[in-house]
Protein backbone atom coordinates (compact mmCIF):
# COMPACT_ATOMS: atom_id res chain seq x y z
CA UNK A 1 0.00 0.00 0.00
CA UNK A 2 1.21 3.32 -0.55
CA UNK A 3 2.27 5.67 2.16
CA UNK A 4 -0.38 8.60 0.39
CA UNK A 5 -3.17 5.87 0.69
CA UNK A 6 -2.05 4.89 4.30
CA UNK A 7 -2.30 8.66 5.47
CA UNK A 8 -5.77 8.39 3.64
CA UNK A 9 -7.42 5.46 5.41
CA UNK A 10 -6.00 7.03 9.07
CA UNK A 11 -7.78 10.04 7.56
CA UNK A 12 -5.42 12.54 6.89
CA UNK A 13 -4.42 14.67 4.16
CA UNK A 14 -1.11 16.35 3.35
CA UNK A 15 -1.04 19.78 3.34
CA UNK A 16 -0.25 22.50 1.75
CA UNK A 17 3.80 22.90 2.56
CA UNK A 18 4.11 25.85 5.07
CA UNK A 19 5.95 29.16 3.77
CA UNK A 20 9.06 29.36 4.99
CA UNK A 21 9.49 32.11 7.98
CA UNK A 22 12.72 33.12 7.14
CA UNK A 23 15.85 32.16 5.10
CA UNK A 24 15.57 28.40 4.36
CA UNK A 25 13.64 26.39 2.36
CA UNK A 26 10.88 23.53 3.54
CA UNK A 27 12.98 20.30 2.57
CA UNK A 28 16.19 19.25 1.12
CA UNK A 29 17.57 15.90 -1.05
CA UNK A 30 20.81 15.26 -0.17
CA UNK A 31 22.02 11.55 -2.18
CA UNK A 32 19.37 9.54 -0.93
CA UNK A 33 17.62 11.29 2.46
CA UNK A 34 15.55 14.58 2.32
CA UNK A 35 15.98 16.44 6.01
CA UNK A 36 13.25 19.04 6.65
CA UNK A 37 13.71 22.09 8.17
CA UNK A 38 11.77 22.38 11.51
CA UNK A 39 8.46 22.44 10.71
CA UNK A 40 5.51 24.13 13.71
CA UNK A 41 2.01 22.60 13.77
CA UNK A 42 0.75 25.13 11.82
CA UNK A 43 -2.68 24.45 10.07
CA UNK A 44 -4.07 26.70 7.35
CA UNK A 45 -1.59 29.26 8.06
CA UNK A 46 -2.10 29.73 11.40
CA UNK A 47 -0.53 28.53 14.49
CA UNK A 48 -3.47 26.58 17.20
CA UNK A 49 -1.75 27.45 20.05
CA UNK A 50 1.00 29.41 21.60
CA UNK A 51 3.35 29.56 24.76
CA UNK A 52 5.15 26.97 26.77
CA UNK A 53 4.30 23.11 27.19
CA UNK A 54 3.42 22.50 31.38
CA UNK A 55 2.57 25.89 31.50
CA UNK A 56 -0.07 27.12 28.76
CA UNK A 57 0.03 23.87 27.01
CA UNK A 58 -1.23 20.47 28.31
CA UNK A 59 0.74 17.63 27.48
CA UNK A 60 -1.95 16.09 25.54
CA UNK A 61 -2.56 19.04 23.05
CA UNK A 62 1.21 19.42 22.40
CA UNK A 63 1.38 15.70 21.11
CA UNK A 64 -1.59 16.55 18.94
CA UNK A 65 0.66 19.93 17.91
CA UNK A 66 3.54 17.29 17.15
CA UNK A 67 1.83 15.20 15.07
CA UNK A 68 0.22 18.15 13.24
CA UNK A 69 4.11 19.24 12.94
CA UNK A 70 4.94 15.78 11.29
CA UNK A 71 2.11 15.81 9.19
CA UNK A 72 4.07 19.10 8.04
CA UNK A 73 7.36 18.01 7.44
CA UNK A 74 5.64 14.91 5.34
CA UNK A 75 3.93 17.55 2.93
CA UNK A 76 7.97 19.23 2.72
CA UNK A 77 9.59 15.42 2.28
CA UNK A 78 6.17 15.22 -0.67
CA UNK A 79 7.21 18.23 -2.25
CA UNK A 80 10.68 17.11 -2.78
CA UNK A 81 10.90 13.40 -3.69
CA UNK A 82 6.97 12.26 -3.46
CA UNK A 83 6.13 10.72 -0.07
CA UNK A 84 5.67 7.39 -2.19
CA UNK A 85 9.21 6.90 -2.69
CA UNK A 86 10.10 6.98 1.06
CA UNK A 87 11.68 3.94 1.94
CA UNK A 88 12.59 4.39 5.94
CA UNK A 89 12.44 7.37 8.21
CA UNK A 90 15.59 7.64 9.56
CA UNK A 91 15.46 10.65 12.26
CA UNK A 92 12.83 12.69 13.89
CA UNK A 93 14.00 15.60 16.23
CA UNK A 94 11.58 17.23 18.33
CA UNK A 95 11.68 20.85 20.07
CA UNK A 96 9.53 21.36 23.02
CA UNK A 97 8.79 25.19 24.31
CA UNK A 98 9.11 24.18 28.19
CA UNK A 99 8.15 25.27 30.89
CA UNK A 100 10.87 25.67 33.64
CA UNK A 101 10.19 22.89 35.54
CA UNK A 102 8.67 20.54 32.55
CA UNK A 103 10.91 17.50 32.09
CA UNK A 104 7.88 14.73 29.59
CA UNK A 105 9.78 16.45 26.36
CA UNK A 106 9.84 12.84 25.27
CA UNK A 107 6.35 12.15 25.58
CA UNK A 108 5.32 15.47 23.48
CA UNK A 109 7.49 14.13 20.78
CA UNK A 110 6.03 10.76 21.22
CA UNK A 111 2.79 12.78 19.11
CA UNK A 112 5.25 12.81 16.26
CA UNK A 113 6.45 9.77 16.58
CA UNK A 114 3.63 7.17 17.39
CA UNK A 115 1.88 9.18 13.90
CA UNK A 116 4.99 8.49 12.10
CA UNK A 117 5.22 4.69 13.36
CA UNK A 118 1.37 4.26 11.88
CA UNK A 119 2.00 5.64 8.77
CA UNK A 120 5.14 4.32 7.63
CA UNK A 121 5.04 0.36 9.82
CA UNK A 122 8.69 -0.74 10.11
CA UNK A 123 10.00 1.60 8.04
CA UNK A 124 8.75 3.79 10.53
CA UNK A 125 11.02 3.03 13.25
CA UNK A 126 13.87 5.70 13.95
CA UNK A 127 16.16 7.49 16.14
CA UNK A 128 14.92 10.27 17.82
CA UNK A 129 15.91 13.60 19.90
CA UNK A 130 13.78 15.64 22.35
CA UNK A 131 14.75 18.53 23.47
CA UNK A 132 13.21 21.52 25.71
CA UNK A 133 13.85 24.88 24.85
CA UNK A 134 13.41 28.72 26.10
CA UNK A 135 11.25 29.70 23.55
CA UNK A 136 10.43 28.83 19.19
CA UNK A 137 9.88 31.00 16.58
CA UNK A 138 6.59 32.20 17.08
CA UNK A 139 6.07 31.23 19.94
CA UNK A 140 5.16 27.58 19.17
CA UNK A 141 4.97 24.95 21.91
CA UNK A 142 6.72 22.35 19.40
CA UNK A 143 8.79 22.18 16.59
CA UNK A 144 9.59 18.55 14.51
CA UNK A 145 12.26 18.00 12.43
CA UNK A 146 12.33 14.25 9.99
CA UNK A 147 15.08 12.86 8.11
CA UNK A 148 14.16 10.38 5.59
CA UNK A 149 15.54 7.44 2.96
CA UNK A 150 14.12 7.45 -0.36
CA UNK A 151 14.02 4.42 -2.96
CA UNK A 152 14.51 6.62 -5.89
Amino acid sequence: MSHLTRLADLGYSLPEVAKPLASYVPAVRVGDQVWTSGQLPVIDGNLPATGKVGAEVSVEDAQEYARVAALNALAAIDSVVGLDNVSRVVKVVGFVASAPDFVEQAAVINGASDFIGELFGEAGTHARSAVGVAVLPKNSPVEVEVIVEISK
